[in-house]
């Protein structure tokens, strides 16, 4: 077979075998770009697919809004809206639960569902077991994850603490819903499925225990194609301020949706920036091997142009050349991306509840990824194939001119002359060739900067850690209540068992406007003494609330695109729902959502009602704590308990268990590419200097100095490498942190001085394993046939 290949061809087949540790060093800096490439694609496409079916084929609505009680006959009304396609209402709120494998009391969104069959919009996926029978008003479905946390099945009971009633409630049912993707708690950074779950149960039961019949407190809408929601949001906010409506939202600021939209956005942001680092890198590599082999065979291209063999198709052999090394790296990025895209899908699951994940790449992504990659070697090995097409036959079959030598300033010096041969050599040939040393530099540079962009992580989110949780918080447990109360519920709390401490504060739903952009946001009223958790900046600490005016994050500040000392417009919507102009007064940093603060007797004052509290916050007796935690299972109204252990024990295993993967797989990715530039500068200069060496060798120079001589320069590449790594490392962090910043929370750009030397020290190690590779290869060198091979 191999005969029947043109004479290129073989020749091609040669240099292949030839070259084949530098083609599969270069191929796998190809492959992890490729990988992370179609990773984000793969991943990004899967989970829109997934999102938009499941969205699709259980009716999740587009508008949703909460009112604090309506008539059943204003749904006419509603449905009457211009662009209002399909409108549903239905009754939801806040149960205490008492789970007897768990001491401590957990709350849940119980959520009504129709006398007969599924709801119209916000279906729930049944995943075992059936709906609610009419008739019996103790059966309920529980949400998959809660359900599996406290090991519910089919026929399991449990009580609830129903408006101040128990009732012993059986499970009917497990399922899932489009409309609690990610299910957060009231006060919650994470799912927590042990403390806080959903329930769906028949609507006249709850009606019943909530007083609601012929009543509502939740509608849900969808709307006709193409319809904007911002009039129909105005419309239903119209027909239920009334009744206590506290602003709709349209789907792209509903919780649960939010946070998924947020997520895809991130593989979007991911599949943008990281595979360029890989595929520039490779660009670099495969340059450098094609200028070293058309270097090398000078006279070889000109014995093809001499037997008549056009430049086209001296030029198509080294690009075929290219292709392979591309090729490669190609399939083996396609199989290790695929891998990779399902096992993030997988992490995925973990988090958001799905009923299914619909994991089926395109053709495009793959597509996009192969046209990318090639194109990248190929421009990368444009100059050394133009230089290579260019060479006139009887140039061509002459060695090249020797290049023009003289001696340094650097030479005279003292330093040179106390400094040995080697050293002298090792830094002559860097003078020498300064642009192809700081190429090598920079693309180990660019090595060390992947890799400290994700051990950052680790240090980003302990400071999150320790900002939110330590610095921020100082009670043990919040307490939520459902509805506002007058402040003298501390004094009814203080008197719990084990209680310590307690400070309360109030969040009201408002609307907050500047010139001609809006966001629906909780203006939160602290004391000014508040200790326990106090107004936080991430730089200054704990901060004084203002005794007039807001403070706000420096986030929303963005959005509002406003500044301190502009006035804001306040719309609260409760209660008289004033509409208060006052001015920013503060904008503070902060890492998780866009808080706004008021003085909570300003606060009340604007609302014109004396000062009341729905959250509070208590610092317990850890010896009392059990009492505690009972007298909590029997007290009513409350929409959430949470406590600070916890919750950040939650958001550590959660963020960290990604978070290690994470730095796993790019510790791998930053090898390889460390690897790719150190192995083949290492081989090219070996390529380059086998005749220089073999001739020191002869000379007397022992194997220990040779080796020094041509694996000094790779170290020397190596320590230079280090400082721009870490400025590389930073400014891509600082890009990174800044796309995925967004308004539920932000990444801070920290690196710690061992993060750094960590990175350093594994890029080091890479370092090593190649110079010891290639010393392998330098100490079998056969000095008699290097010797005879004529430059």
């Amino acid at each position: 077979m191999v005969g029947a290949l043109s004479p290129m061809d073989r020749k091609l087949l040669r240099d292949i075998w030839r070259l084949k540790s530098q083609v599969i060093a270069v191929a796998m800096v190809i492959a992890s770009g490729v990988a992370l490439l179609i990773m984000s694609l793969t991943s990004g496409e899967a989970l829109h697919e997934t999102t938009a079916a499941y969205y699709e084929r259980y009716r999740f609505a587009d508008v949703f809004a909460v009112v604090r009680r309506a008539p059943e006959h204003l749904m006419d009304r509603i449905e009457a809206i211009p662009g209002v396609r399909q409108a549903e209402s239905r009754i939801v709120d806040i149960v205490t639960v008492d789970m007897a494998d768990f001491p401590e009391p957990v709350t849940a969104r119980v959520v009504s569902l129709p006398a007969r069959g599924q709801p119209l919009l916000n279906q729930i996926a049944l995943r075992d077991g059936r709906l609610p029978h009419r008739e019996r008003t103790d059966e309920v479905v529980l949400g998959e994850r809660f359900a599996e946390a406290h090991g519910l099945e089919i026929g399991g009971s449990f009580s609830a603490l129903l408006n101040g009633r128990q009732r012993e409630v059986t499970v009917v049912g497990v399922a899932l819903s489009p409309e609690f993707i990610y299910v957060l708690g009231p006060g919650s950074l994470l799912p927590d499925d042990k403390r806080f779950g959903i329930i769906w149960m028949n609507r006249d039961a709850l009606a019943a225990a909530f007083d609601m019949e012929e009543a509502f407190n939740d509608v849900s809408l969808t709307l006709v194609r193409g319809v904007r929601p911002e009039p129909v949001i105005d419309a239903l906010d119209t027909i239920l301020d009334e009744y206590g409506g506290t602003g709709a939202l349209a789907r792209e600021r509903q919780l649960s949706n939010n946070f998924v939209q947020n997520e895809i956005e991130q593989q979007d942001n991911m599949a943008a920036v990281l595979p360029t680092i890989f595929l520039g890198v490779a660009a670099f590599l495969t340059n450098m091997i094609m200028a070293r082999l058309v270097a090398t065979e000078r006279e070889q291209i000109g014995l093809f142009k001499a037997f008549g063999y056009s430049s086209a198709a001296i030029g198509w052999h080294y690009m075929k050349l290219v292709l392979v090394i591309a090729v490669l790296g190609i399939a083996v990025g396609f199989a290790a991306g695929s891998w990779l895209g399902r096992f993030n899908m997988q992490l995925f699951a973990e988090t958001y509840q799905y009923p299914f994940i619909l994991f089926r790449p395109s053709p495009q992504s793959y597509a996009i990824a192969a046209l990318i990659s090639i194109g990248t070697a190929m421009v990368g090995s444009m100059t050394a194939v133009r230089l290579a097409v260019g060479l006139p036959p009887a140039e061509a079959m002459r060695p090249p001119a020797p290049p023009v030598y003289h001696r340094s300033w650097f030479s005279q010096t003292g330093l040179a002359r106390a400094m040995d041969e080697p050293t002298r050599m090792i830094l002559r040939r860097l003078s020498r060739g300064p642009l192809a040393a700081l190429l090598s530099a920079f693309g180990v540079a660019l090595s060390l900067a992947v890799l400290l962009l994700a051990l950052q992580w680790d240090d980003a989110i302990n400071e999150m850690i320790e900002e939110n949780f330590y610095r921020t918080q100082h009670q043990d447990a919040t307490l939520t209540l459902f509805e506002a109360e007058p402040e003298r519920v501390l004094n009814d709390v203080a008197a719990l068992p084990g209680v310590m401490k307690v400070e309360g504060q109030r969040g009201v739903s408002a609307r907050i406007r500047h010139a001609n952009v809006s966001r629906r946001e909780a203006v939160i009223g602290l004391r000014q003494n508040a200790e326990l958790f106090p107004m936080h900046d991430v730089d200054r600490g704990a901060v004084p609330v203002p005794g007039q005016g807001v403070a706000i994050s420096r986030t929303m500040a963005d959005v509002l695109k406003v500044k301190r000392g502009e006035k804001v417009i306040v719309e609260i919507l409760e209660g008289r729902r004033p509409a208060l102009e006052v001015p920013v007064t503060e904008v503070m940093e902060t890492y998780f959502g866009t808080p706004i603060y008021m003085e909570l007797g300003t606060l009340s004052r604007a609302m014109l009602e004396t000062p009341r509290i729905n959250t509070i916050h208590v610092r317990i007796d850890a010896v009392q704590k059990p009492d505690f935690l009972q007298a909590l299972k029997e007290t009513p109204r409350l929409s959430a308990i949470n406590f600070r252990t916890a919750s950040m024990e939650m958001f550590r295993d959660t963020i960290e268990r990604n978070i290690m993967i994470f730095i796993g797989f790019f510790t791998i990715f930053s090898c390889t590419l460390s690897f790719g530039v150190i192995y083949n500068t290492l081989r090219i200069a070996l390529a380059e200097r086998g005749r220089e060496l073999a001739t020191l060798r002869v000379l007397g120079f022992r194997r220990s100095e040779i080796s020094y001589i041509l694996l000094g320069e790779a170290g020397i590449l190596a320590v230079a490498a280090i400082p721009i790594g870490v400025v590389c490392g930073l400014l891509l962090s600082d890009y990174i942190t800044s796309q995925f910043a967004t308004e539920l929370f932000r990444i801070p750009l920290l690196v710690k001085e061992s993060t750094a030397a960590k990175a350093a020290l594994v890029v080091l190690g890479t370092v090593t394993v190649c110079a010891l590779m290639v010393r392998r290869r330098l100490d079998r060198l056969d000095l008699v046939e290097v010797l005879k091979t004529r430059e």
